[in-house]
């Protein structure tokens, strides 16, 4: 099996498991973006998964999206770029300049630090998800649930930045439905005050049924699309 047939075997199988969690949840799979992560895999794969018909890409470090991007420039129109890891304040002007929305903007210093960025690239606003701890942990980075209104207030104030809504992984000690039920929770919150924050960014490829049966609009899958990741960057 050539890469091509590969990649569309994974897809194939990737967007049964999203439509038969839409199906036991009752909802529409139009209404959950299937965003391919796509990080230490070559440029090549995100070719041919754009030929596919994938339009949606993630990448996890700066320097590395900022190559691939370079290198994949005519891909179709309505393609985009997210950026989805821990993101330094130093690195946002870099990232202004590929990602077409951060997915990981965990505090009011980098929410800033994207903003000025923005401003001085002169570009219009950075769509943005605040990426939120479920349980807290500083380690992973990521908005603690009870920080997570101050944290959208400040953003939607920004006129560089659009809030677009929330990203969240669930933490490996907690079953995945009891987190999504607690993220659910926070964004049914956050809406009632931000009504244009419909992106609830949650599931990857061991949990996005549990994300999806939570109302997740977007999963975040990599290995059970592109394989087992590699040690490093080709």
């Amino acid at each position: 099996m050539n890469r091509r047939e590969e990649l569309r075997a994974n897809l194939d199988e990737v967007r049964a498991r999203i439509a038969a969690a839409c199906a036991k949840a009752d909802r529409d799979p139009a209404e959950v973006t299937l965003l391919a992560v796509t990080k230490t895999f070559p440029a090549a794969d995100v070719a041919l998964l754009s030929e596919l018909g994938l339009r949606e890409f993630a990448e996890n470090k700066d320097q590395e999206a900022a190559r691939k991007t370079a290198e994949l420039t005519d891909l179709p129109e309505g393609t985009r770029w997210h950026m989805v890891g821990r993101l330094q304040r130093n690195k946002a002007k870099s990232v202004v300049g590929w990602a077409d929305q951060v997915d990981s903007v965990d505090s009011a210093r980098l929410a800033d630090a994207l903003a000025g960025a923005a401003a001085k690239a002169g570009r219009g606003p950075v769509d943005v998800l605040i990426q939120v701890s479920i349980d807290g942990d500083p380690a992973r980075g990521g908005c603690p649930l009870d920080e997570l209104p101050a944290l959208a207030d400040h953003v939607a104030r920004s006129g560089e930045l659009a809030l677009r809504g929330v990203m969240a992984v669930a933490p490996r000690q907690m079953y995945p439905g009891e987190a999504f039920a607690l993220l659910n929770r926070a964004v049914t919150r956050l809406r009632d005050d931000h009504p244009a924050a419909t992106v609830l960014s949650a599931g990857m490829s061991g949990d996005l049924e549990d994300a999806i049966a939570w109302g997740s609009t977007c999963v975040r899958v990599g290995t059970a699309l592109l394989g087992e990741r590699r040690l490093a960057s080709p």
